[in-house]
């Protein structure tokens, strides 16, 4: 798997941050990506479900797809969101796993965790927690996860095969992943992988 990418990383991940953190602050002004509760609705998301999460939650969604839709989540178990932003699928899952259960959310932009936690404590999921961390570097222990979802958020990391092996890393034997993601079916040229304002425009 051909994943490593002759780029800064560095500024890459300071590029997505702050594109991130326009959309924990100011989430209707408009991207080049659909945000908020039109969008979750069109990717299949229950009313239900949206009715239930904070508007501050619902209005800084920006995922590609619905990984619930890939399969279930029980009662009692433990999940890890990679790249959690605002809360939304966190919170969504903290519903499924119940009292009994658990969410840990890890994500790299300090506003959107400030919000993700603001909007926990809005609803009272006191199941859910927010840590800041990397896809490729998961604050969360060996073997310790039922389910990781995470949705639109690999295609931002330069090294795939290092967030892919960290999911593996903290899913318990026989875990699930339910990943919603985009993709292209031709490879990328590595000069164009190269420039920053292709992969967060």
């Amino acid at each position: 798997m051909a994943t490593q990418v002759s780029i800064d990383v560095a500024e890459l991940r300071r590029e997505v941050q702050i594109k991130y953190r326009e959309v924990a602050l100011t989430p209707t002004k408009g991207f080049h990506f659909h945000t908020g509760r039109p969008l979750a609705e069109r990717l299949g998301y229950p009313a239900e479900a949206l009715d239930a999460l904070p508007g501050e939650c619902v209005e800084s969604f920006a995922g590609v797809g619905n990984p619930f839709s890939l399969g279930e989540i029980r009662p009692g178990e433990v999940v890890v969101d990679v790249g959690s932003g605002a809360g939304f699928d966190s919170l969504v899952a903290s519903r499924m796993v119940g009292a009994t259960g658990s969410v840990i959310g890890v994500d790299m932009t300090p506003e959107m965790l400030r919000k993700a936690r603001r909007n926990a404590k809005r609803i009272e999921a006191s199941n859910a927690t927010f840590r800041k961390g990397l896809a490729e570097k998961l604050p969360v222990p060996d073997g310790s996860a039922d389910a990781v979802i995470s949705n639109g958020v690999i295609n931002l990391v330069p090294d795939k095969e290092a967030a892919l092996k960290e999911i593996f890393r903290v899913l318990k034997p026989g875990g699930r992943l339910y990943l919603a993601d985009i993709m292209v079916h031709k490879p990328v040229p590595d000069a164009a992988r190269q420039i920053i304002d292709l992969w967060t425009d």
